[in-house]
């Protein structure tokens, strides 16, 4: 039995939740996942972690694709949109009011929702569908393959970039790089997992990597300050406190005069980041919309159901901070348009 769910059980024994009878259940005590023959309409509710540009963009691919599929079909979703602002005591508050009030289902956008939403749904089994999740195994705890069943009530859609592509990145438009500063938050395990994973590929090019890690918008700036002064570029995983501060990250990277490469298009944007190899958060979260789909009408069981990861990427390039470098393009990359932006 894995950490995590010795973990739920405990939370389910405890009685702190309240507990409820999970989406589709029947008063004859059926367990199935999915609805009735019969029902037509569910409730959904959504847990997002925070605002910025991706896990706000999941969330209207997860609405959009769902509602698609609703209205094409003749069932009709109610969704609760909840954001919790960077505050994991809000994820655990909205979590249990979606459990307490008998939802359907609930879509758990980033990290901390997950979690707080695997936790609070260990009793009555709700089914939640996570996504803006960079590995499933490592946000709870299951020792898993990263497009493996969880084998408990969660399933998703992940938004794991290939890693060691995005380390090749950085050395084929700098590669005079000796050392690259990862920046991230110490409080997101994905972030971490992220990083591990660059500097893995980065050293086995000869090339150093440090870590420098925030533990929240407090510190960011000394952090990145340090970082800029000891590297040669700064990478950025997808991470959305850093997104969500990418101004400071970007006022102290060009104090330095250090170019950044971003693992997602958000905190390429909001960095001004030189490039970034990014995947669609949009289309990370229609694929969670699909899948809330097939588990509410087509009773699917979440715990069965691989993660699902992408294998569109994206090369993006700031045209403004590759003059300002000196970096030569490689072909394949587009020139993002940042004029397209609202």
């Amino acid at each position: 039995m894995n950490k995590l769910v010795k973990k739920l059980g405990a939370v389910a024994l405890s009685g702190v939740m309240i507990a409820s009878v999970f989406a589709g259940c029947s008063s004859d005590g059926n367990t199935d996942n999915g609805s009735d023959a019969n029902q037509t309409t569910f409730q959904v509710g959504i847990c997002q972690q925070m605002q910025h540009d991706a896990l706000d963009s999941a969330t209207d691919g997860f609405i959009d694709k769902l509602t698609e599929l609703g209205n094409a079909n003749g069932y009709t979703f109610n969704i609760d949109e909840q954001n919790a602002n960077n505050d994991s005591t809000a994820c655990a508050t909205i979590a249990q009011q979606f459990v307490s009030n008998d939802y359907d289902l609930i879509m758990a956008n980033a990290t901390a929702a997950l979690q707080a939403c695997a936790t609070a749904t260990a009793s009555s089994q709700t089914p939640v569908v996570g996504t803006s999740i960079t590995d499933f195994g490592v946000a709870l705890d299951i020792d898993m393959g990263s497009t493996d069943p969880t084998g408990i009530n969660v399933t998703g859609s992940n938004d794991l970039a290939p890693l060691a592509d995005q380390a090749q990145q950085i050395l084929d438009l700098f590669p005079e790089t000796k050392t690259v500063g990862c920046i991230y938050c110490s409080s997101e395990p994905n972030s971490l997992f992220q990083v591990e994973g660059v500097k893995e590929a980065l050293e086995a090019k000869g090339v150093t990597a440090n870590f420098y890690s925030f533990s929240d918008s407090n510190d960011i700036q000394a952090v990145t300050q340090r970082a800029a002064a000891e590297s040669d570029v700064i990478y950025i995983p997808t991470d959305n406190t850093a997104a969500s501060n990418g101004a400071v990250i970007d006022a102290a990277c060009q104090e330095a005069n250090v170019p950044i490469i971003a693992g997602e298009e958000g905190i390429f944007k909001n960095t001004n980041a030189v490039a970034t190899l990014s995947i669609s958060f949009y289309e990370i979260g229609q694929k969670a919309g699909e899948m809330a789909y097939d588990i509410l009408v087509n009773g699917s069981d979440p715990s069965t159901m691989n993660i699902w990861q992408t294998s569109n990427v994206t090369p993006y390039y700031n045209a403004d901070m590759a003059e300002k470098y000196g970096v030569t393009i490689p072909d394949g990359y587009q020139a993002y348009d940042f004029s397209a932006e609202s």
